[in-house]
């Protein structure tokens, strides 16, 4: 194993310490906006385009997530799409992200956490305008460093973090890779999906703690692959039936 393998990991760990000593506010504030809409009758959604999309996938339908988060899919936006150049030209297509956040159930007085590393294209940026317009909650996990040097692609001139109602750093480096090789200096090893996930998971165990502290059954699955009672959690499913629009 050469020496920039194990940099690569020592500089996730410097990321994630960072989250924990910057964030940690940011991230109670948002767990707690999280509950306050959800004890007023708000369902929580999350999306992202491309890679980013892969923290909305963490957040829903998982061991150990909550069963009330709802991701927002558009099969354009996704890795699966061919060719996967694709999903670049419709993140930057102005006025989509408006159409996509149409189409989803996402109403006043919903929460919407929408990941974006650069915060630069118009998908984003489209949907978190139109959800401040609708009166949904806005909770933003981006890389100030890299959106703050990047200018919008939105007509708008602003990008994604400027719409937020809670801005949440994922502490990342401008461009997103973080290990620069000696010979070639290339810059190789992204690490917001890592960072990305650590914060959506902790804004799910903070939305659950909020939950146990208040009396209330936390909404969390348990793993499918556990030969375990599953009726207090079927019955919470069933409780929150209504703000569950995945299933």
């Amino acid at each position: 194993m050469g020496p920039h393998t194990m940099s690569y990991l020592d500089g996730l760990v410097e990321i994630l310490k960072k989250i924990k000593e910057t964030q940690a506010e940011a991230i109670d504030r948002a767990a707690n906006a999280m509950f306050d809409h959800f004890q007023k009758g708000g369902s929580l959604f999350a999306f992202g385009a491309s890679h980013a999309g892969i923290v909305a996938e963490e957040m829903f339908y998982r061991a150990g997530g909550l069963m009330v988060v709802n991701p927002i899919f558009s099969p354009t936006l996704m890795l699966n799409t061919r060719p996967a150049t694709v999903t670049s030209a419709m993140e930057q297509l102005e006025g989509f992200g408006k159409i996509v956040l149409e189409g989803s159930p996402v109403k006043s007085g919903d929460v919407l956490i929408i990941h974006s590393v650069s915060g630069r294209n118009s998908v984003t940026i489209d949907m978190a305008m139109k959800a401040r317009e609708m009166g949904v909650f806005v909770i933003v996990i981006t890389s100030m460093e890299y959106s703050t040097k990047v200018p919008s692609r939105h007509s708008c001139g602003k990008n994604l973090y400027e719409f937020a109602d809670i801005i949440i750093d994922n502490c990342g480096a401008y461009g997103d890779a973080s290990v620069t090789l000696d010979e070639s200096g290339v810059i190789a090893g992204p690490t917001s999906t890592v960072s990305g996930a650590a914060i959506a998971n902790m804004l799910s165990v903070g939305f659950a703690e909020l939950c146990d502290k208040n009396g209330i059954r936390p909404p969390v699955y348990i793993s499918a692959n556990l030969d375990a009672d599953r009726t207090a959690t079927e019955q919470t499913m069933q409780k929150y039936i209504n703000r569950i629009h995945y299933m």
